[in-house]
């Protein structure tokens, strides 16, 4: 039966209950999961109607769906990432980086360590934390370490080592320390940690002043750099709350069928950083923003603060009691402030995103239109282009690049080894290469090129039209690409008869050309150099006796080049099941090549 037509009769019998939805391929891949309060709206609203570029594409490969009945819209959610955990579709936001942050933990041992960690045990330690922000955590370790002098190794030497010296470690490994210095100690800490560095500053300073009056200035210096390395670490943020409460702000923007998250990060009443992601948005922006946020808390492991702040239009019951934890969605002061400032860096980096896309759409879509606009052609989506690559007619290599929507494609590139000709003859080459191209193409039904390029004159461009129209019967356009004297593009022959067509300098077209041709040199020359490399490290096996076929395909397998074999000693050619005879042969070849 017909997929749409299978599609169209599933659509009528679409329950109006919650649920899940999968969406599938024509391979049965499931492409796509989402969640619905009512199914037969959701699923019906992608069949129905125009969409943006990014559904349709999604849209397009939909082959077949299925759903799951839910008995309410909090159980649709948690199975909706459930499945996109078991199936990872293509289409659905996965948090691929798994972005996970830092902390700082204060370890439980009998002499404890500070130490930085991106995995939280249940080991009795104490932590601090996450910074999204790696150097801010890094720094605010290294001050700690200046401050508060525990040890630094995982097990204990028997000896002090550099941290002692410099102050950073009080050596347990040698000298007594009380429990109660460790807790005096670690109190500090915690209480730096939890947000009391002003105060521990203020300590400092007293102390500071105290050892001034005492005339002990190396102590007053110590102190003074202490309360340096405080205010130069801990004072630099410039968002306060003056309630140090752990918090996240979220907000969102949407444009042309993408939705940006933006993140703050707020710890001890301080934004110590943000984040966003960016993806495709299939369905409203509500819904793709619980399925974001429950996927944020879940498989990227974040840290729950005590907060989440939300736009005033999400649901914040349903992800408070999924979450566990308060959602306030502020409607004015501070809070509704932050989440203001949020939504407009959303709204600034869709804009910038926007901005770099059309960048790339006037170097690669608009240029292939203004290029199919002066040579007259429909717009070469596929251009396929050809260079011969030898040296004084040895190991004659061609080889090929293709530039899809303007951009190399690269998993279509193509090498040959030149067959059929001997000696320099690039019109031979190119003759050989096409008809091997082409031939193939025809056979196997693949995509035929919107244009072909030729990297090299008039001469090699009619040799190629020769087998394309001649032998194969192939109408497709097709142009030389010609250099000036700096090996530089310089002009495109095209038409028939060839003629110079002129092309803009300055234009998104000519520079098109320019990558393509300067692409497909690079291509044949990296190709020529290895086959050339590989042929030289065969001819001078050929002369040593001893080395037939076997023990050359054994050599060049295992050491792949002259220079690495020239560097062996016999012990390595003698692992490898060389006789040692054979091998001192070998050495004494390569040495009378030097």
């Amino acid at each position: 039966m017909n997929g749409r037509k299978t599609i169209q009769e599933k659509l009528a019998l679409l329950p109006d209950q919650p649920g899940c939805y999968l969406m599938k391929d024509r391979q049965g891949t499931v492409i796509y999961v989402g969640k619905a309060k009512i199914l037969k709206n959701r699923v019906r609203s992608y069949f129905t109607g125009s969409h943006d570029g990014k559904t349709q594409a999604l849209v397009n490969e939909i082959a077949d769906f299925e759903y799951i009945l839910t008995s309410s819209n909090i159980e649709a959610l948690i199975l909706e990432m459930n499945l996109i955990k078991k199936y990872n579709p293509k289409y659905n936001v996965m948090l691929k980086d798994d972005k996970s942050f830092p902390f700082i933990k204060l370890t439980a041992e009998r002499h404890p360590r500070l130490i930085i960690t991106r995995k939280v045990k249940r080991d009795k330690g104490k932590y601090f934390g996450p910074y999204p922000n790696v150097y801010a955590a890094k720094e605010t370790k290294k001050l700690l370490d200046r401050l508060y002098p525990l040890r630094k190794c995982s097990t204990l030497p028997n000896r002090v080592c550099l941290y002692y010296h410099i102050g950073q470690c009080l050596a347990p490994c040698v000298h007594d320390v009380s429990e109660e210095t460790y807790k005096r100690m670690t109190d500090e800490i915690t209480k730096f940690l939890n947000g009391g560095h002003r105060e521990i500053k203020k300590q400092l300073t007293e102390k500071m002043y105290e050892a001034s009056k005492q005339l002990d200035f190396e102590r007053a210096k110590d102190y003074r750099d202490k309360i340096a390395h405080i205010e130069a670490t801990m004072e630099k943020q410039t968002m306060v709350s003056t309630d140090f409460v752990d918090r996240d702000v979220f907000a969102y923007a949407v444009e042309k069928g993408w939705i940006c998250v933006q993140v703050f990060f707020i710890r001890q009443g301080k934004m110590i950083e943000r984040d966003a992601s960016m993806f495709p948005i299939y369905r409203e922006p509500e819904e793709e923003m619980q399925s974001f946020l429950v996927q944020f808390y879940d498989q990227a492991n974040h840290f729950k603060p005590k907060e989440i702040l939300l736009p005033e239009e999400m649901d914040g019951d349903l992800l408070q009691e999924l979450l566990n934890v308060k959602i306030l969605r502020p409607k004015r002061g501070q809070k509704k402030e932050l989440v203001n400032l949020a939504k407009k860096n959303a709204e600034a980096a869709l804009r910038e995103k926007f901005l770099l896309m059309e960048r790339d759409e006037e170097r690669t879509i608009k240029a292939i239109e203004q290029l199919g606009t002066e040579l007259g052609i429909y717009t070469p989506y596929r251009i396929e282009a050809f260079d011969n690559s030898n040296i004084q007619g040895t190991n004659p290599v061609s080889a090929m690049v293709v530039f899809t929507n303007g951009k190399p494609d690269k998993k279509e590139y193509r090498k040959y080894k030149i067959k059929t000709v001997e000696g320099p003859d690039d019109y031979g080459s190119m003759r050989e290469v096409i008809r091997r191209r082409y031939t193939r193409v025809l056979k196997e039904n693949l995509p035929l090129p919107d244009l072909i390029l030729i990297d090299g004159g008039k001469g090699q461009v009619e040799a190629a039209k020769e087998i394309l129209e001649d032998e194969l019967g192939l109408t497709i356009p097709i142009g030389g690409l010609v250099k000036d004297e700096k090996h530089q593009t310089s002009n495109l022959l095209f038409g028939d008869p060839l003629q110079i067509v002129s092309l803009p300098r300055n234009s998104q077209a000519f520079y098109l050309l320019q990558r393509i041709q300067d692409e497909v040199h690079r291509f044949a020359i990296t190709f020529h150099r290895q086959i050339r490399g590989k042929a030289m490290f065969q001819s001078i096996l050929d002369d040593i006796p001893g080395v037939g076929e076997k023990r050359k395909m054994k050599l060049i397998k295992h050491f792949g080049s002259l220079k690495k074999m020239k560097q062996a000693t016999l012990e390595e050619f003698l692992s490898i099941g060389i006789p040692k005879k054979v091998g001192e042969n070998i050495l004494q070849k390569l040495s009378e090549e030097d």
